[in-house]
């Protein structure tokens, strides 16, 4: 799927929504940016540091390497590192009480992206019991948030401006929302991995539209909510693919993805581009904008997904 929409985004002309202009400035401003040590959170620390950001890089493995190459491909010296594993409830607990702990040397977040997300070749438990894939492409972001919401980080006006998921136009793919046993673990292979990975980015797609209702209820707009498709990415998420592809896909990821330079602009027009302000939620394909699938932009969905995600929470934390 990724390589068909590699070669349609090589021959199809799109309409750009702006341009990141020189004087789009993150200065004073702290991005956080999960998933960052390689690939295109990599390329996304970068791009916001070279705009004078301070950043906020979580990521699992890379520390302190992948922050002081960001620091010298930048020229920026204000780059923080916090290890995170996203798999792990508690670990994304501990990550919330160090940015939100007034005594921490780590700046407050400003403006958060949500980029991290695998692909593996098979089902895998985290600590609390869930699935691997499903926990790190959409429950810890739903986790990450409501625990941001309970610490007074998000959802008071003008205490943070953006929340921006990195997503993938495979959220359309999916028929529909399965609702009966949610988030229960379940065993599956290489194939189904791929059909999950659109299936969880629909759920992700659906919570951030329902996000955006909740943090801007009426006219209002406290924090604008982005998601965006950054096209196929050259980058290391198939590295669980079976060792006889290997060499394959990297051919194929040479000829028809984007480097992770590329791929980040849209992400950092997101988060420095005044031709953002006002919108409480946008979503872009590359630089196009797009209507997101039509299950993700239900109410109805968004509820039953805030709901159902709620008691999940409780359930592996009450």
């Amino acid at each position: 799927m990724a390589v068909i929409v590699g070669l349609r985004d090589m021959f199809t002309t799109k309409t750009v929504c702006g341009t990141l202009k020189e004087g789009d400035r993150l200065d004073g401003k702290t991005v956080f940016v999960d998933g960052s040590s390689s690939g295109l959170g990599f390329a996304i620390a970068v791009g916001v540091a070279r705009r004078g950001a301070n950043v906020i890089m979580a990521c699992r493995s890379g520390i302190p390497g992948k922050g002081e190459e960001v620091k010298r491909l930048s020229g920026n010296p204000n780059i923080h590192m916090i290890p995170v594993d996203l798999s792990d409830f508690n670990a994304i607990s501990r990550l919330v009480s160090q940015i939100s702990d007034p005594s921490s040397l780590i700046p407050h977040p400003d403006i958060f992206i949500l980029n991290a997300g695998i692909v593996p070749s098979k089902a895998r438990q985290t600590p609390q019991g869930l699935e691997e894939m499903f926990m790190v492409n959409y429950f810890s972001k739903f986790v990450f948030i409501r625990l941001l919401l309970q610490q007074g980080i998000l959802g008071i006006p003008n205490s943070v401006s953006r929340v921006i998921f990195v997503t993938s136009e495979s959220h359309r793919n999916p028929e529909a929302i399965n609702w009966e046993g949610f988030g229960e673990y379940r065993e599956y292979g290489i194939k189904k991995s791929m059909e999950l990975y659109g299936y969880y980015k629909l759920l992700l797609v659906t919570f951030a539209r329902e996000l955006s209702r909740r943090l801007n209820p009426g006219n209002t707009i406290n924090t604008a909510v982005f998601a965006m498709c950054p096209g196929p990415v050259n980058s290391n998420i198939a590295r669980e693919a079976p060792s006889f592809f290997q060499p394959l896909l990297k051919i194929i990821f040479g000829l028809f993805f984007k480097s992770p330079q590329k791929a980040a602009i849209p992400v950092v027009y997101l988060t420095a581009s005044e031709d953002m302000k006002g919108k409480p939620f946008d979503y872009l394909f590359l630089m196009s904008r797009q209507e997101i699938d039509e299950k993700a932009a239900d109410p109805m969905n968004g509820r039953k997904l805030w709901e159902l995600s709620d008691a999940l929470l409780d359930k592996i934390h009450p």
